[in-house]
Parts: C-alpha cells; sequence; structure tokens
C-alpha cells in the first residue's frame, strides 16, 4: 500500500503555505452600498417620542434618528431625543437653553445619521449666560462634520463602507492512495505546526483518512461598522480566469459572529478542519488547479444590509491557487507570491 502526499501552495495576497496557492485580493472595498439607494438608509422610528406641541414628526422631519440593529451583546441603542427639532436634547446646539452656567457638554450640528461615525466627531460647548436672564449652549468647538464631497466610507460618516476578512492559512493538502492500482484521492485542510507553518496531517495506512481534531486556520476581521456577519470561504477546482457555475466544490467553511467594536482587528471564530466528500473533486484539483472564494453577508448596528443586493451571500475575493510545482520549486518566477495566508476587502 502507497501513500503520496502532495501539499498545496496558495498564493499573492490571498493564501498559501507547502500547497495549493492562492492569488491577490484588492485592497478596495468592492461592496457597492449606495445611501440613495434605500438600502440601510436611515428613517424615522415607528413611534416618534418627544411630542412639541402635539406634532411628533417636528422633531424628526428632517434629521430622522438612525434605526438600530446592534446585536444584543453590543453597545445599547442611542438614547431618543426630546425637545424640539430646532433644540432637540441630543444636540446641544449653539443657541439652544442650557440649565447650568459653566457646564460642558459633548455637541453637534450635523445630522444624527452621520454622528461619531467614520471621521466625524462631537465638538465640546460650555453653558454661559446670554444677557440678564438666559443660559445657552456656546459654539460647537472641534466638531469633525462629513466631506459633501463623497457619498459612502470614513469621510462621508456612513456605517458601513468597507471590511477586511484576513485567513492566517488557507493551505489544502491532497492525499493519493494507491492499494494495488485501486488508486482514491483526498483533500484535506493542514495542520499549522508549532512553528506557523501549514502541514499535511498524519494519512494513515488506508482511506479515507482522518479528519485533523485541530482547527485549519485562525482569522480576523475589521469593519468600519459594528454587526453581525457570517464570512464564508470555499474552495473549488475550476480555471481561476474562467470560473464556471459547474466548478465542483472542495470544501465550504463559514464563521459567523457578532462584530463588537468598529475600526479594530478582532479574532474571529477559527475554521475548523474538514475533508473534502468527492475523491473525484479533489483529483481534478490536483490536476487542473482551483481557487478559494470568499463570501459575506451581514448587517450593520445601523441596519445596512451586506450582501449581493438580494439577500444573499456577496463574493468579495476570488484567490488563485499557486501550481504544485511551487511546492517543489518556490524560486520560479510564478511562485514568487505564493504564501501561506490570505485577506479580502468587502
Amino acid at each position: 500500500m502507497y501513500v503520496a502526499r502532495i501539499l498545496g501552495v496558495v498564493a499573492l495576497g490571498a493564501t498559501s503555505a507547502l500547497a495549493s496557492a492562492a492569488c491577490s485580493s484588492s485592497g478596495e472595498s468592492t461592496f457597492d452600498f449606495n445611501p440613495d439607494s434605500g438600502v440601510g438608509v436611515f428613517a424615522s422610528p415607528d413611534a416618534a417620542l418627544g411630542a412639541v406641541d402635539g406634532k411628533a414628526a417636528d422633531l424628526y422631519a428632517n434629521d430622522p434618528p438612525g434605526k438600530w440593529c446592534g446585536p444584543a451583546a453590543g453597545p445599547p441603542a442611542p438614547p431618543m431625543p426630546s425637545g424640539s427639532e430646532k433644540c432637540p436634547s441630543d444636540k446641544n446646539k449653539p443657541g439652544c437653553p442650557c440649565t447650568k452656567e459653566g457646564e460642558e457638554a459633548a455637541c453637534w450640528t450635523g445630522l444624527r445619521a452621520n454622528r461619531n461615525l467614520g471621521i466625524c466627531k462631537d465638538g465640546m460647548t460650555k453653558c454661559e449666560k446670554l444677557g440678564e436672564n438666559r443660559l445657552v449652549w456656546a459654539d460647537c468647538a472641534g466638531e469633525v462634520l462629513p466631506d459633501p464631497s463623497v457619498k459612502k466610507g470614513k469621510n462621508a460618516c456612513t456605517c458601513f463602507s468597507q471590511g477586511q476578512w484576513k485567513l492566517a492559512n488557507t493551505s489544502p493538502c491532497f492525499l493519493t492512495y494507491n492499494d494495488n492500482g485501486k488508486v482514491s484521492n483526498y483533500g484535506i485542510s493542514t495542520v499549522v505546526d508549532g512553528k506557523g507553518v501549514a502541514q499535511c496531517p498524519a494519512a494513515g495506512n488506508t482511506p479515507p483518512p482522518p479528519k485533523p481534531k485541530e482547527d485549519w486556520t485562525t482569522d480576523t476581521l475589521k469593519v468600519d461598522c459594528a454587526g453581525h456577519f457570517k464570512l464564508c470561504y470555499e474552495m473549488k477546482a475550476g480555471n481561476f480566469d474562467a470560473p464556471s457555475a459547474a466548478d465542483c466544490s472542495l470544501a465550504k467553511l463559514c464563521v459567523e459572529a457578532d462584530y463588537l467594536k468598529e475600526n479594530v482587528e478582532q479574532p474571529f471564530p477559527n475554521l475548523p478542519s474538514w475533508l473534502a466528500a468527492s475523491s473525484d473533486c479533489a483529483k481534478k484539483f490536483m490536476d487542473t488547479g482551483g481557487y478559494g472564494e470568499m463570501t459575506v453577508v451581514g448587517e450593520s448596528v445601523r441596519c445596512d444590509k451586506i450582501d449581493d443586493g438580494a439577500g444573499k451571500p456577496f463574493m468579495f475575493n476570488r484567490v488563485r491557487y499557486c501550481q504544485f510545482k511551487c511546492n517543489q520549486n518556490p524560486s520560479l518566477p510564478e511562485c514568487k507570491d505564493c504564501q501561506q495566508g490570505g485577506s479580502g476587502v468587502f
């Protein structure tokens, strides 16, 4: 009985190890969130609070509080304002009444939908005496408002504009068993050793090989808005330059969790070990090569939907795996970008 081990290698800003390699990923988000499309647009709450002179809509007519879809374990929704449209309780706008001379407070003169998102930040104001009997808030010093020339992202102060998913290891292993002429092929997850290098797991003497006990890879997520996200990585056998719906799936791993603190790279659940169900798909990957696809579906705390526009996962990165010859000769020109881990931007 003979068992041959083949490790795939990954490449160019995507994936790699001593296995089949994956290629580049764009550094810019390919997710097209249009604030004018009605998707994720901030709207008035179902019940308007803080009615003034019996006109509940006044407070929200031109500046509605944003919707809130925060996860249960995350920060609470901002409190609903009271007061009037001109002088709401949550903004401490210049010239509006205050109650204690000398008191300092955060202030904001922009729209609630942009407050404390991206580059936007509150200013500070002070309660000062105006004339003999009035106390009012002074100028809002230091606030940063949205850049009016952009509609998306950090400078526009929108909640979701970009995320990055990083995988420490995307290298698969391929095992071929030859028992007196009867050949069987298996794709299986690699195991990262004590030096951080992906290696083939113990194969065993007879097929199928046991699925590794160790997780396949660690990963991290960084998004400019808190929320809940489901991310998947699927390896397929086929042509990276001409992917087809008929390409078989070697393995698909998904992780899902709350992302609680915006703009901070945070550990996400590990991707588990895997063993490909199809010997034919493993053989096709070994013969013709393959690629990996990263997808995301989620919702930000401000209710932005992150999907393909129809509620299905959005495919944001496709990774090309290096040729197997790069395992033996990584100095070849076509192997210079092969690497073990990788990332994609959505």
